[in-house]
């Protein structure tokens, strides 16, 4: 029983590390977009 709880703690640990990196690449391409508009023009 504790072997599945620590899988679940495991798998949801995972599940927020990747949303967490999602979140940081998506704020990197926010602030990335607006500097490439503003070169091209």
């Amino acid at each position: 029983m504790n072997c599945v709880k620590l899988l679940g703690q495991r798998l949801m640990s995972r599940d927020f590390d990747r949303q967490v990196a999602e979140v940081q690449i998506r704020a990197f391409a926010a602030t990335l977009e607006p500097m490439a508009l503003a070169a091209h023009s």
